[in-house]
């Protein structure tokens, strides 16, 4: 009796040993596929601050702005000269995002660092995100997620908390394009603008969003935008990632549409891949949850 209850007693130990050994495995893949991503993000994050400055740099430095640093773009790299998965990883795909567009399960995720009192992000804004939308967004291939970063004092700040209050009531693109309509950041955004503008927008309960835009909640939401854009070195507005890729400044539609089509290509050469694995019974666990 007592050696069936060592038998016992040890082969529970054994397993005991075992899971935690698993676990102890588990939770070190863990951490370094973590500095991985940690490590590629510090890495490239000079490379979208050097794309930043070169899209925006003043002529004369003594002379520069905070709005001449938000640059045109004009001397940016073409596009897709450098892909990294991770800043792809950047993308949040949350389903329920209201400051995104777009199906959360995408195959191109472009995300767009801006500004509300920034001149080239209206610009985008008016004459270049509308012909995306139509073109890309619309047909399933673009997901668009906005990431609130003010750069030019207060005014820009108060705008993001707006916006972001905006979005609780669903209307962050109404506002977003209300904002950056022709003159609109001429007028500030002052307490009493930020509710015009929201009427504009069509928000429901004007209250309860200026309730919201001067929220403690909508001061964390912005400034946690705005601390991963200065991580990963952006230091002018717009700057976008493209499934990856940087891109800094108000370029010409040209190169996000060759940016988008590129990855898109790339994705589906990635799924089709997955597949052909899947069927040769090397791909088991694919499509399984969390796969968006």
């Amino acid at each position: 009796m007592s050696s069936s209850t060592g038998k016992s007693s040890s082969s529970t130990s054994k397993a005991a040993a075992r899971a935690q050994q698993a676990a102890r495995e588990k939770a070190a893949a863990r951490k370094k596929k973590n500095i991985a991503v940690v490590a590629g993000v510090v890495a490239v994050a000079a490379i979208l601050g050097v794309a930043s400055y070169t899209a925006s740099k003043p002529e004369k430095a003594s002379t520069a702005t905070a709005e001449k640093s938000s640059g045109s773009g004009d001397s940016a790299g073409s596009p897709r000269e450098g892909v990294y998965p991770e800043l792809a990883a950047l993308a949040r795909r949350d389903a329920k995002d209201p400051l995104a567009q777009g199906k959360a399960d995408a195959p191109v995720v472009m995300i767009e660092y801006a500004d509300f009192k920034c001149g080239f992000c209206g610009k985008f804004a008016r004459d270049t995100e509308p012909d995306l939308v139509k073109k890309y967004v619309e047909d399933g291939t673009l997901r668009i997620e906005w990431r609130n970063f003010p750069i030019f004092g207060e005014d820009s700040e108060r705008a993001a908390r707006g916006a972001w209050a905006a979005g609780r009531q669903g209307k962050f693109w109404q506002f977003h394009e209300a904002a950056y309509a022709d003159g609109a950041k001429e007028k500030g955004f002052g307490d009493g603008r930020l509710k015009e503008l929201a009427r504009e927008a069509g928000v429901g309960d004007v209250e309860r969003f200026a309730r919201d835009a001067g929220s403690d909640a909508a001061r964390a939401a912005v400034k946690k935008d705005q601390e991963e854009g200065y991580k990963l070195g952006a230091t002018s507005t717009p700057s976008f990632i493209v499934n990856g890729q940087p891109i800094a400044g108000a370029q010409p539609d040209a190169v996000f549409e060759q940016a988008i089509d590129a990855a898109k290509a790339e994705a589906a050469k990635g799924a089709a891949g997955k597949g052909k694995g899947k069927g040769d019974g090397e791909g088991d666990g694919a499509g399984k949850g969390g796969e968006k």
